[in-house]
């Protein structure tokens, strides 16, 4: 996978399983409520249900409690008068009486004419519930409820029924009436459509609110990294550029120091040398003065060697550590420039790793070059000192600061002052630069990171 395909992987996939998941979560709770609420609505219809034939039933008994009371086991005029009493009860298209004994024959049934006189003790619904044998069984254990399939009398087709039943035990009877169901189950299923409905648009407008801002946050991540990306590669030719130009410039520089100065002073040697040996032929005494200028000429071109293998790579940086590098470079450049010089580094504890101390090192190389090419100053203080651990560096000079030119640059946009930043940064840690018309601060700070770890300083001790 490529670094763009990764780029934009790691962009869009969390965000769409964000969403994904809080899409599920709001529809599984929403489902979830829905289903409490179903089975609430549903569970206090079936209650107002049960409410109701109770009280059909206690209003039915009431209606018969005389004649019942009065008659006798055998009494069959109050047999006959309760029976057409219960059977002219009905309500409603649906809503009867109806008796059985407790042998299982039926006496009332307003509904289907069919049934009285005859057993129906035997009698099973479609899921196998003897319905007759319960409803006696139910009479007989003092009342109560029960469920069952029947046969709908307005549709003829077969429904759901709630009855409710008590026992008339000096009769042996079964007294009782039912509802049916399927209107509480057609509410129930209508609920239910109307909750996968709820659900279902739930989820559309989820997703309408959902794919709009992945789509946007994409995009706009998208454009941020190529953006990004864009401007990182920009910086990278940049810095290359840097690069190469700061290696010409370093490789011209050498270039002119061999020529104008190591070249000219082995010339020097040279043409001592063969002014010596011609001298030699002549005048001894003259001879011995034109090896000596030779000699002097040659210590010459040694300095100088050694002056630029010290400005590449000075060995006390690398031998007695930064401290001695910086007082050395101080000293050097005191002599070369005539600006005084003074380094305070009392409270310095140098526990910088090799890199971290160069990179301090070739920052203060380039202030160093800075003051004496730019600044015009007389005096130049270096302070090297450890706060909590962490290395810090402050050069002041008394010059005349940065003009509006260098003001920009120190922004950012000098190659000497962006080569000090890039050090710094490298080592994540800051530089910066405050400049006046009384002189120029710059302070270099390194974080704990630039140190060395503690097995690693026991190492170098």
């Amino acid at each position: 996978m490529s670094l763009r395909h990764q780029i934009i992987a790691l962009a869009i996939i969390p965000l769409v399983i964000a969403i994904l998941a809080i899409t599920s979560f709001i529809t599984w709770q929403s489902a979830n409520l829905t289903q409490v609420n179903i089975a609430t609505f549903e569970q206090n219809m079936l209650k107002s249900k049960e409410t109701e034939i109770l009280n059909l039933t206690h209003l039915a008994v009431s209606a018969i409690q005389t004649t019942y009371g009065d008659a006798a086991a055998d009494d069959q005029a109050a047999k006959a008068k309760v029976a057409a009493i219960l059977g002219s009860l009905d309500y409603g298209k649906d809503g009867y009486f109806f008796v059985y004994d407790y042998d299982g024959n039926n006496i009332v049934h307003p509904r289907q004419s069919f049934r009285p006189g005859r057993n129906w003790l035997d009698l099973t619904d479609p899921n196998g519930d003897k319905v007759i044998a319960e409803l006696i069984a139910t009479a007989k254990a003092g009342g109560g409820l029960h469920q069952y399939k029947w046969q709908k009398p307005s549709s003829g087709q077969v429904a759901d029924k709630l009855s409710f039943v008590v026992g008339l035990d000096k009769w042996r009877w079964v007294v009782g009436t039912g509802v049916y169901l399927d209107d509480v189950y057609a509410q129930t299923a209508a609920a239910n459509a109307s909750m996968r409905a709820s659900i279902k648009s739930t989820f559309v407008i989820v997703a309408m609110i959902a794919v709009p801002a992945v789509i946007v946050v994409f995009t706009t991540c998208m454009l941020l990294t190529f953006h990004e990306r864009r401007m990182a590669d920009g910086r990278l030719k940049e810095l290359t550029q840097r690069v190469i130009d700061t290696q010409e410039e370093e490789r011209a520089r050498l270039a002119r120091e061999l020529h104008d100065g190591v070249s000219q002073n082995l010339l020097g040697v040279r043409y001592a040398m063969d002014l010596a040996g011609r001298k030699v032929r002549i005048d001894v005494n003259d001879a011995a003065l034109t090896i000596e200028r030779g000699v002097e000429a040659l210590n010459g071109a040694i300095k100088e060697i050694r002056r630029l293998s010290h400005d590449l790579r000075p060995r006390v940086l690398d031998d007695m550590g930064l401290t001695a590098a910086l007082e050395a470079l101080c000293h050097n450049f005191q002599e070369r420039s005539g600006i005084v010089t003074e380094i305070e580094a009392s409270g310095f504890v140098d526990r910088l790793k090799p890199e971290a101390s160069t990179a301090l090192y070739r920052v203060a190389q380039e202030a160093f070059n800075n003051v004496e090419r730019h600044s015009g100053a007389s005096r130049l203080a270096v302070r090297l000192w450890s706060d909590s651990g962490r290395a810090r560096m402050t050069i002041s000079d008394n010059g005349t600061g940065f003009g509006d030119t260098k003001a920009s640059d120190a922004g950012g946009h000098g190659l000497g002052l962006r080569n000090m930043q890039e050090r710094m940064a490298h080592f994540r840690g800051l530089l910066l630069i405050d400049s006046t018309a009384a002189g120029t601060t710059l302070t270099a700070m390194m974080p704990k990171s630039a140190n060395l770890q503690p097995r690693d300083q026991v190492e170098a001790a």
